[in-house]
């Protein structure tokens, strides 16, 4: 039996003075398809933190756990663990030759060097993951030529190149515009269907696709709901979360949502 991708246990996690996680609990198992979903300060960037080894809970209280393992190098992780997120738009410069970005997930690194060189079987895997992302076509082009949906892309392509078990999605589509986001999560889509695990974290309910199984909703720390996605998502309890009376509707298994106007 596989490892889970992280077991949280009963751990206590501080950032500088304030306490985000006190006896907090949480598995994902590897090729779940995983929403974690929340409004911004319920805890959500503190667990893509323990996760990426960025930060630690406090010692002795409580296990955290990275594919069955109390401690893991940030190189394994990379081999592992697929992570795209919309600051890393930020780390490559204009002038660098798309496929390229692609090349550094390799190494995990931001940016080409002159020591830096690869084999043709990289290349390949490069490859490989261009097409998964659907930017092949594009692969000669500047960054900074790109637009912003397509440089994400890019950087899916990135988090594709050592087959990871799974892809870590940190709020993908923000700053996008609508058909930038839309062919962003029309790739992610494709991919789920095929068995890829995937972790998205987004405080957008209407970002969660319909081949998200499960849904875990935080508030200020903690775990207010965890369960199958039309169990979890449900007026009541994300009315509960974000603190806004809504309606909620289903289409085409994406869950809409709207203000009922009552508070």
């Amino acid at each position: 039996m596989e490892a889970p991708v992280f077991e949280l246990g009963g751990i206590t996690v501080w950032r500088g003075d304030r306490k985000v996680f006190d006896d907090f609990s949480l598995q994902v198992e590897s090729c779940e398809r995983v929403a974690i979903l929340g409004p911004n300060g319920a805890g959500k960037s503190t667990l893509l933190s323990l996760i990426s080894g960025d930060i630690h809970p406090v010692a002795d209280e409580g296990y955290c756990r990275i594919f069955g393992e109390d401690q893991w190098s940030l190189y394994d992780l990379r081999e592992r663990i697929g992570l795209v997120t919309a600051e890393q738009q930020g780390l490559f410069d204009d002038d660098e030759l798309a496929s390229d970005i692609v090349l550094t997930g390799l190494h995990g690194v931001h940016g080409m060097t002159n020591s830096q060189t690869y084999t043709p079987a990289e290349r390949r895997k490069a490859w490989k993951a261009m097409k998964q992302a659907g930017v092949e076509s594009l692969i000669w082009r500047d960054y900074g030529e790109l637009s912003s949906g397509e440089r994400r892309r890019f950087l899916l392509a990135r988090a594709l190149v050592h087959e990871p078990e799974m892809l870590i999605l940190d709020e993908p589509t923000t700053s996008l515009d609508l058909p930038g986001g839309w062919a962003f999560m029309s790739v992610v889509r494709e991919l789920m269907q095929k068995g890829t695990g995937v972790l998205l974290v987004t405080h957008d309910v209407r970002e969660i696709p319909p081949e998200i199984d499960r849904v875990v909703l935080m508030q200020e720390g903690r775990v207010l709901a965890d369960g199958k996605k039309r169990e979890v998502l449900t007026a009541e309890s994300l009315s509960l979360c974000y603190g806004v009376k809504l309606r909620v509707s289903w289409r085409d298994g994406l869950c809409e949502v709207r203000p009922t106007g009552e508070r």
